[in-house]
Parts: C-alpha cells; structure tokens; sequence
C-alpha cells in the first residue's frame, strides 16, 4: 500500500506538470481573436448638391399670399460643402405682386453645424425682385417703393428626437423690410411629428408673429406708417415617397382685411378704394394650399460620394 500510494503521489504530481505545462503553452499562443479593430472614421461627404422643384397652389409666405392666390413654380439648388456645414443656395419662383416682378429670387448662405439630434442653422437670405416698377395708379398716386429688395438675418435651431418627433425655433430679422425702411423681426416655434403607422407620413406645424417697424417715409402721403404686427400659423400633412413629397396645408393670420393692404398694397384694393368701396386686401385670409415637390441631391446618384 506504501507503494501504491508512493506510485499514485508521483502519478498525480506527474499529472499536475503536464497540466500547468500545458495551461503555459496556452498561455503563449496568440489568440484567435487577434487585436482590436480600430473604429474607422465616418465618411464625409465634401461636396454635394442639393436640388428641388415644387409646384403649388400659392405661394403662401408667412400668411400673405405672394402669386395674387393662383399657382406657382418654384425650384432651388444649394451647393453643400464638408457633410452640409456649409452651404449657399439660390431658389426662385412665380409671383404676381404689386410691384410686377417676373420672379422672386433668393440668395442664401450659411452654416449648419449639429451636435448629435441638435442642428443649428445661421445664415442669410438676400430678397431680389427683378425688373419691377413702383406701382403708380390712374389717379398718379404712388403706392409703393421702387426697390422691394431686402436682406434678412437667419437663425433656426432644432431637435430630432429619434427620428419621430423634430421641434424647432426660428429667429429672422431685416432692417429695410421690403424696402419701406421699417424693421421686421418674425420668430416662429415648429413641431413635426412622422407617424409611425405609413412610412413618409407626418403631421407638422407653425406658429409665428412678426414684428413691423415704421416706414421711414409713406409713399402715398408725407407721414410715416406704423406697419401693423400679426400672427401666423399653419398645419398640414405631408407624404414622402422616394424624391416626391406631397402636402396639403392650412395657412392663417390674424390680420384684417385693411391691416393685410396696409402690407400689399394689393392692386384689386387699390381699384375698389379709388372707386369708392374700402382699401382691403384677401391675400392674407385663410386658405389651403396643396403642393408637390421633387427633391434629390447629388450624392445620392453617386456624384460627390461620401469619402
């Protein structure tokens, strides 16, 4: 029995050598997962271009109709440098204004620099009515300025709450709105909701007020004009699929019929008041406006990838 525990004492510490030999070896040979995989960086896209086409009922901008309540043609294109950081855009579209402009064209330029699901946007917006004319009616009464160019001063700031809800803020300010003289200041709050039952469906809105000055000097008579202030909010449901977005839109505003002339200076009011009826203006009533719009960008047909 001596023996027998002598020959298993040498057995099991022979046992355990090979074991902890065993396990060293182990220890030695390179893991099957190798090293980590560095994280790659994201790829950036330097260049794109943005484009779009839209046709709509109205021109509706910030309640007060800019196409006399008919149809219009709109379209854009913006050039987008480092991943849309920068960016500077020109856009135009049909009008039928009192001044009688061809078009309206807008020149902007900006930043957008986001922080996760916040994204600013500062920039601004340069307002150019070609070819227009100072309206003069047949009584030789001057109702408008010569120029109605003016440059306004941008900033947006909003929140993506993981792609269902978006909220935002708007500030714009001009010091010669519509080349009266006055000041304009519209700051506005929207909310988008996409609902989660039809992809490219959403519900979203707009409540804004802008704020007017005093025209440095009234046109039609030898005082300046307190322009009034009002509010403006729309709602309305839109549907994506691929590049075409269509949407129907409720716009209104609290102004009245002779406050909305006081800002158009709509020819048709102009008419009725020579006449004898009242100054008015429906420019600005409620109304729904429908549109389709195109939208596509350049990186997405394989000009300018992401590198």
């Amino acid at each position: 029995m001596a023996f027998d525990f002598f020959r298993s004492s040498v057995t099991g510490a022979a046992f355990s050598l090979v074991m902890l030999s065993g396990a060293a070896y182990a220890s030695d040979l390179p893991s099957k997962k190798g090293a980590p995989v560095a994280p790659v960086p994201p790829a950036i896209t330097w260049f794109d271009i943005a484009v779009t086409i839209k046709a709509t009922s109205d021109y509706n901008f910030r309640g007060i109709s800019q196409s006399d309540r008919k149809p219009a043609i709109q379209g854009g294109a913006e050039l987008q440098i480092y991943d849309n950081l920068f960016y500077a855009g020109v856009w135009a579209s049909s009008v039928d204004l009192v001044t009688n402009p061809p078009a309206e064209i807008d020149f902007t330029a900006g930043i957008r620099p986001k922080f996760g699901p916040v994204t600013f946007d500062l920039g601004v917006i340069q307002y150019y009515y070609p070819d227009e004319s100072r309206y003069v009616d047949n009584l030789r009464v001057i109702w408008t300025p010569k120029n109605t160019d003016f440059l306004e001063l941008a900033g947006k700031v909003s929140y993506n709450w993981d792609d269902k809800v978006t909220i935002g803020a708007n500030v714009f300010y001009s010091w010669n709105w519509l080349g009266t003289g006055a000041t304009g200041t519209y700051a506005s709050g929207t909310a988008k909701y996409n609902l989660p039952f039809l992809e490219g469906l959403s519900v979203s809105g707009e409540f804004g007020r802008y704020w007017l000055g005093t025209t440095n000097t009234n046109i039609a008579f030898p005082v300046a004009i307190r322009l009034p202030d009002y509010n403006y909010w729309n709602v309305g449901v839109s549907y994506t699929w691929k590049n075409l977005t269509a949407d129907i839109r409720y716009h209104d505003t609290n102004l009245s019929k002779s406050k909305c002339f006081t800002l158009t200076s709509d020819p048709s009011g102009i008419t009725r008041g020579n006449a004898g009826g009242a100054y008015g203006s429906k420019w600005c009533n409620p109304t729904v406006v429908g549109s389709l719009s195109f939208d596509i960008t350049a990186s997405s047909l394989g000009v300018f990838a992401p590198k």
